[in-house]
């Protein structure tokens, strides 16, 4: 930021558009690989109605952990209450809308060995890179499905793919990659991918990847657009901008 405040930049961002859309994809990746909708849909494409591999879990009575409890992980909260199971979450910095909702906060250990279901909400800070590696897999359940749709570097994904090989990953849903840079938002269709982690891990059935579109509807590129055009509009105007950096 050094460079803008001494070439006269004004630097504002859109700091949140639509946690719910967030929040909705997550539990869609999450159905998605209980019921294994992606592998029946391939299945009856082709007039294969047969159920052999397809059974999934019922989510109600299960415990459902929760990794970040900002405005995402709220809404993620809230939509998995619905669904009747436990709730845990960690956080440093507990939530009251959490809380509310009767979640209890646990320390990741616990988080990591009581929950069926794990999810991702949290930025990614030095801190907590590659906060699901080895040593965390290894405190889970056998069979546990977890879901990012927070940052790829949160997930060391080659311990991840020994996770899925030994079965302690039982499914794996990722709307973020750590080496997302030189693949999404970009149609690949005709190439032959050079990354080879990312070729291991989509070559599992369990494994289901969507291309950073979590906050992909409509409504949240009306909310980027209209926040954006505010911020514009504060700094022609000489006004104060919430949303400025520098």
């Amino acid at each position: 930021m050094t460079r803008q405040k001494n070439w006269g930049l004004k630097v504002v961002r859109v700091p949140a558009y639509d946690p719910e859309a967030v929040a909705e994809h997550a539990i869609g990746m999450m159905m998605t690989l209980n019921r294994r909708i992606h592998r029946a849909y391939q299945r009856t494409r082709d007039a294969n109605f047969s159920l052999e591999g397809l059974t999934g879990f019922t989510m109600y009575g299960k415990t459902a952990g929760v990794i970040g409890t900002g405005k995402i992980g709220v809404a993620m909260l809230r939509i998995l209450k619905g669904f009747g199971m436990r709730l845990l979450a960690f956080d440093p910095y507990p939530s009251a809308a959490a809380l509310e909702l009767g979640v209890e906060y646990v320390d990741l250990p616990t988080l990591f060995s009581e929950s069926d279901v794990i999810s991702l909400h949290c930025p990614l800070t030095p801190e907590n890179y590659h906060l699901l590696n080895e040593a965390a897999f290894d405190q889970m359940k056998n069979g546990v499905m977890i879901v990012n749709t927070s940052r790829g570097a949160l997930i060391d994904s080659q311990a991840a793919i020994e996770a899925l090989k030994n079965q302690k990953i039982g499914s794996l849903g990722m709307d973020v990659y750590e080496n997302e840079r030189d693949l999404f938002f970009e149609d690949k269709s005709n190439d032959v991918i050079q990354d080879d982690v990312f070729r291991r891990l989509s070559a599992c059935h369990n494994v289901l990847f969507t291309g950073h579109q979590a906050f992909l509807t409509a409504e949240a590129l009306t909310s980027i657009s209209q926040t954006t055009l505010q911020n514009l509009s504060n700094l022609e105007k000489g006004e104060t901008c919430p949303n400025e950096l520098v």
